[in-house]
């Protein structure tokens, strides 16, 4: 199984947060009983909108991708087209 990505975990959390808020605002709900069940039904939407994200995908082969290899050119000229400097031995 594949680790989630960054969206992934960014948009499951600010479902369970935003959903969470929201349904105990619209319940108005004080038994834990009734708090417990938002919660829970938070999370199985977080985790819901999380899967649903699409995943990147991935970069085509290389094997797929066919390479044409140019000959190497042989260099017919010089490598240095500059005279080499002379030394000269210093005078007495």
């Amino acid at each position: 199984m594949p680790r989630p990505t960054a969206a992934q975990l960014a948009y499951g959390s600010c479902t369970v947060i935003f959903s969470t808020l929201a349904m105990l605002l619209l319940s108005q709900t004080s038994s834990s009983l009734g708090i417990v069940l938002i919660t829970l039904s938070a999370l199985a939407l977080g985790l819901l909108v999380a899967m649903t994200v699409p995943l990147p995908k991935p970069a085509p082969a290389a094997s797929a991708v066919v390479h044409e290899r140019v000959p190497a050119q042989r260099e017919t000229a010089s490598v240095s087209s500059a005279p080499e400097p002379v030394r000269e031995p210093a005078g007495p």
